[in-house]
Formats: structure tokens, sequence, C-alpha cells
């Protein structure tokens, strides 16, 4: 292993614990997912989190990090012009982040739900059989694309929604495909 690969992200970033997480707030869902694309493509791991009640601010998101990591984190969101509202250390519970994943399992069927979004599989052959939540405009568009097709062969959301109802819709396909692909 030579000296430079020591010193890749990869390598700093230790398992995050509950004693050594921050989160990131911001002030709209726009700058949630600018920051996300931004670090995860930078190599940082990361999680999309609801923000807790203690700290909402009328955006319904927030972002996990490790804690260690803050200052090239920030670095690294200044460099890209986001910048976050506040950067909160999770101790003890405290500020707990609230999990945007909800799974309920019908039997046959599985759905689950990221913020006001929900997607439902047929387990016996992975099809998508709903798409429902939301109030955006593209919401139906998302559904009429992915219904009735395997869930490997469904479009990701991401890639023909414009909306944060599309945001969270691709939330829920990623966990839910986490959930039943193998």
């Amino acid at each position: 292993m030579g000296l430079l690969s020591f010193f890749r992200k990869e390598n700093k970033q230790p398992p995050v614990s509950l004693r050594d997480r921050g989160i990131l707030v911001f002030e709209n869902t726009s700058e949630v997912i600018g920051a996300e694309n931004v670090l995860k493509k930078g190599g940082w791991r990361i999680r999309v989190m609801g923000p807790p009640p203690e700290i909402r601010t009328g955006c319904d998101l927030v972002i996990e990090f490790p804690l260690v990591s803050e200052l090239e984190i920030v670095r690294t969101l200044e460099e890209a012009e986001i910048t976050p509202l506040q950067v909160v250390a999770v101790s003890d519970g405290l500020l707990e982040p609230v999990n945007v994943f909800f799974t309920t399992d019908y039997g046959e069927f599985v759905m689950v739900q990221a913020a006001n979004m929900k997607i439902t599989v047929d387990k016996r052959d992975l099809t998508v059989v709903n798409i429902s939540g939301g109030g955006c405009p593209d919401v139906p568009y998302l559904a009429a694309q992915m219904v009735g097709r395997r869930l490997d062969q469904a479009p990701e959301p991401r890639s023909i929604g414009h909306t944060l109802c599309g945001y969270a819709l691709q939330l829920a396909f990623e966990e839910i495909t986490r959930k039943c692909l193998p």
C-alpha cells in the first residue's frame, strides 16, 4: 500500500457510533440534495435523515456524518458553495436524527415509505404494484413509469422525477431495493 493511499477519505472515516456523529442542518431540501451529491461524490459516508424535533427548521431532512470529519466536510461544502445553517454534534441520544424510512410488510407485499412517498412491491416477483403519496405534479408520471415493472427494471425516480416527491421516492426506492434484491 502506498503512502498516499493512507490519506484517502475512505481510510479517514472510522465507523460511526452514537457518540461521534454530527448532523448538518440546511435551509431547504434543495440544499440537502446538493450537499448529499457533493459529499457522496467525494466518498464520504453520510446518511440523509429526518431532523430531530429540537432543531427542525422547516426542511424535512438533515445529513448525518462522522463528526471527526466535520472540518473537511464543511470545507468540501463551502467549495461547492453550499453552507449549512447549523452543524450539530449528536451526543448521548440527544438530538437524535429520525429515520425517514418506514417499512410495512403486508404478507405478499412490502411497502417502504420515505418522507411522504411510498412504494409497494409484490414480494413474489418483485413487481412494483403501487406508488403513492406526495402532492407534486410528477407523482402520476413516476407511478406510470414504475408500476407494473420489476424492481430491478424500473427506472430510478431520480432519473425521471424533478421534485421533492421524486427525491423522497428515490430514497424509498433505494431502501426497498436494498431490502428486496440481493
